[in-house]
This record gives C-alpha cells, structure tokens and sequence, in this order.
C-alpha cells in the first residue's frame, strides 16, 4: 500500500468534465454555458466559508509529525488498526448521513 499520493490531480473550470476540456464550443459551434451562472450563494453560507477559512488560516489543519509517525509504523508493519473504532466511526456517520437525508 502507497501512502504517498504520487497521481497529478488536475483542476477544470466549474462545470467542465475531462471529457468536455478539448471541445471548446460545446453542440453546433455554440458556446458553451457557464455553469457558475446558475450558482446561487447565501449570506449565511458565504459567513460559514469565511469563518472556515479563518480558523484553517489561523493554525495547522494536522499535525506533520503524527503523520510521519504513521507513515513510519505502516511502513514498518507495526500499525495496528483498531476495527472496532473504525466501525463506531463508520456507524456514526452513517446515522448522521440518514438523519440529514430526513431532514
């Protein structure tokens, strides 16, 4: 198992596919329609992002030497997975997936 994320990633405009990129006029030479244009924002949203940002901004979103302490264990086949916290995390979020999908 690789844990370093060797695979380039690519960034397409909003709306673009992989498949779309080289056709640059879309159906009959037409131009193609941006999709940004039916994007629609709240203030509250736009508040939430914000403040997001501002505590990802303010401090490390992980801690670089937990990391490489993994890495290390894993490479060394000393990690050991505890299946039963992984399964208390897998059961919470889907509880919080169906909860959201009620509501």
């Amino acid at each position: 198992m690789k844990i370093n994320d060797s695979k380039k990633s690519i960034s397409l405009p909003l709306g673009q596919t992989p498949a779309s990129a080289g056709n640059k006029t879309g159906k009959a030479g037409a131009a193609p329609t941006p999709a940004a244009a039916s994007l629609k924002s709240s203030s509250t949203s736009s508040a939430q992002l914000q403040s997001l940002q501002g505590a990802i901004a303010g401090g490390e979103v992980f801690d670089a030497g937990k990391v490489e302490a993994i890495k290390s264990a894993i490479a060394d086949g000393k990690f050991k997975v505890n299946a039963g916290k992984v399964a208390d995390g897998l059961l919470t979020t889907v509880k919080n997936l169906l909860q959201a999908r009620k509501n």
